[in-house]
């Protein structure tokens, strides 16, 4: 499996870990009104499950494929934006 394939799982992983903290916010304040502590839960569990992404680098120069610059983006590039590496396997590009 190549590189840009992980980081791909990894981007649909964040997509639901994101649309479940939302769920688990809109239930705690459907239940209980206020939802600070729950926001505050969810932001640093969405923070923890990300942490992999600072894994997915280039092979050849190190570049992360999340980074557009000092943007982070939440999908990874297929081609390495400073050697030039293609990252994708040739039928998925």
């Amino acid at each position: 499996m190549s590189i840009y394939e992980r980081a791909r799982q990894h981007a649909w992983f964040m997509a639901g870990a994101l649309v479940l903290s939302v769920l688990f916010v809109m239930l705690v304040e459907r239940t209980f009104g206020h939802s600070s502590i729950a926001f505050g839960i969810a932001i640093i569990g969405l923070v923890f499950a990300n942490r992999r992404m600072l894994t997915y680098n280039c092979p050849s120069c190190g570049k992360n494929l999340f980074f557009r610059g000092i943007f982070a983006v939440p999908w990874p590039n297929k081609t390495c934006g400073k050697c030039g590496t293609q990252l994708a396997p040739s039928s998925d590009t």
